[in-house]
C-alpha cells in the first residue's frame, strides 16, 4: 500500500510539474531579440550626440539653467537604447549627469526605462509615441512627474511636469536640444577578442 501511495504521489507530482517546466522553458532568443529591435525601432531617431538649452526648477521655484548634451546610441545589436546625460553650467562644470536604458519586454509587452541620476535609481514604465516619448516617475504620495518628449527631425524638445491630484499639471524642466552628429558609442570601442 505504501508503495502504490508513492507511486501514485510521483505520477501527481510530475504530471502537475509538467506545466510548469513547460513554462519555464526559454522562449526562442532570436524571437525575442528580434522583437526588442523592432519595439525600439521608433526610438533610432535619437542616436546620435545633442546639445541645447535646459532648466529644471526646484521645489522653491528657482530655476537652475544648464546647456543639456545626450549621447544615445544602440547597444546589444539594437535590443536596448543607451543614454548619457550631461548638464554644464555656465563655468562649464558638469553639475547633473544621467545614465538610461530604454528596453522593451517582448513577454510582457511593456516598455521601461532605468535611470540613474543625481543618487537615486529606478525603473520607470516608458510609452513610445509615433513622435517620442512619455515616462514618469513617482514624486511623493498621489503625485508623479510625467517627462514628454518629442523629437522631429533633428529638433529635441522635452518636458517635465509635476502632476499632483487635484492640482493641474506644473511645468518644472525643459529641454531644447539640436541633433549636432552622429556617434559610434556605447558600441564603438569594444575590446577585441585577440
Amino acid at each position: 500500500m505504501r508503495r502504490s501511495f508513492l507511486a501514485a504521489f510521483a505520477a501527481l507530482s510530475i504530471a502537475c510539474a509538467a506545466p510548469a517546466l513547460a513554462l519555464a522553458q526559454p522562449a526562442d532568443p532570436a524571437a525575442l531579440i528580434a522583437a526588442q529591435k523592432a519595439a525600439l525601432a521608433p526610438l533610432a531617431i535619437m542616436d546620435g550626440v545633442w546639445r541645447g538649452p535646459a532648466w529644471t526648477m526646484d521645489r522653491t521655484g528657482r530655476k537652475h539653467e544648464v546647456t543639456q548634451t545626450e549621447r544615445i546610441g544602440p547597444f546589444l545589436g539594437g535590443a536596448v537604447k543607451v543614454i548619457e546625460g550631461r548638464g554644464y553650467d555656465a563655468s562649464g562644470a558638469v553639475t547633473f549627469n544621467a545614465f538610461g536604458v530604454m528596453s522593451y519586454d517582448p513577454v510582457g509587452k511593456t516598455f521601461s526605462f532605468k535611470s540613474w541620476a543625481l543618487g537615486r535609481q529606478g525603473d520607470f514604465p516608458l510609452t513610445v509615441t509615433a513622435d517620442g516619448y512619455i515616462w514618469s516617475t513617482p514624486a511623493g504620495p498621489n503625485a508623479s512627474i510625467r517627462y514628454t518628449a518629442v523629437i522631429k527631425g533633428d529638433a529635441w524638445r522635452e518636458i517635465g511636469e509635476y502632476i499632483a491630484e487635484g492640482q493641474p499639471p506644473r511645468q518644472i524642466f525643459e529641454m531644447n536640444l539640436k541633433r549636432i552628429g552622429d556617434t559610434d558609442w556605447p558600441g564603438g570601442g569594444a575590446v577585441p577578442k585577440d
